[in-house]
């Protein structure tokens, strides 16, 4: 028989780990949809995408666990349009849903931050209880450096060749990058609190209108490098980690996305 766990001692073991409670979030975490009671295969993916789901389908998955889930704050609550098709797709097959938001992008081994510096080779300052030294809301912007010597046009380049995605930089590329600083996805509006911490350097997913000026006017560089390109190894290693604490089947499913 295949290895099956059940769908609340999955909820159980990731509310545990990721402890939802300490986020004041944009959505709700945890078990969005409920779905068939037990789980013998998982599809994680960035976002609960109409696409998603039919892989989750595909795939004959009983469960999708992702970054972005549904149910928004200010958006629209009802059920029509893409947001039925998606939701009665998971309901004729059963399928649970379960999504984290900010508490993916803060833990500190599998998090979306974590993950990133260790795809990108990032060292990140350490405090002297050994925690990466974060901050910003809710403690999500990461410290640190690369682990050699970069300008800003340097740690572009090597960040269009390990993600995959050219970026979009403001800033001097002859630059030296000494003190680099780090939040995946739209976290632009964080760059004041990388500032005050004393980067040089800011790399996030999105960009806004004000981070130009932002950049321009304190000298320090802007590096935009793709919400979903930075955002896809938190929810994989997530679901690695359920694949070998509780040996069920965890597949990643990249759609891509250019934003």
């Amino acid at each position: 028989m295949p290895i099956q766990i059940s769908r609340q001692e999955l909820a159980d073991w990731l509310n545990d780990t990721l402890q939802p409670e300490r986020f004041r979030d944009y959505c709700p975490n945890g078990l969005q949809v409920q779905g068939r009671d037990g789980i013998r295969r998982i599809v994680t993916g960035v976002t609960a995408s109409q696409a998603l789901i039919e892989a989750a389908v595909a795939l004959d998955a009983d469960a999708i666990l992702a970054h972005h889930g549904w149910f928004w704050k200010n958006e629209d609550p009802c059920i029509r349009g893409p947001k039925h098709s998606r939701l009665s797709t998971l309901m004729a097959r059963e399928i649970n849903l379960f999504a984290y938001h900010l508490p993916l992008d803060a833990h500190l081994e599998w998090g979306n931050n974590a993950q990133l510096a260790r795809v990108m080779d990032w060292v990140p300052d350490v405090r002297p209880d050994g925690a990466p030294r974060r901050c910003g809301p809710d403690d999500l912007v990461w410290l640190g450096a690369p682990a050699r010597d970069m300008t800003v046009g340097t740690l572009a380049a090597d960040i269009a060749h390990r993600l995959g995605r050219e970026p979009l930089v403001i800033g001097e590329p002859g630059r030296p990058v000494r003190r680099l600083a780090w939040c995946t996805g739209a976290a632009q509006g964080m760059m004041d609190a990388a500032l005050a911490a004393g980067a040089d350097c800011y790399v996030s997913g999105e960009i806004s209108e004000p981070t130009v000026h932002l950049a321009r006017e304190t000298g320090a560089a802007y590096i935009s490098a793709g919400h979903h390109a930075t955002e896809r190894y938190g929810i994989r290693a997530l679901g690695a980690a359920i694949e070998a604490r509780f040996g069920v089947p965890c597949e990643f499913v990249d759609i891509d996305n250019p934003v």
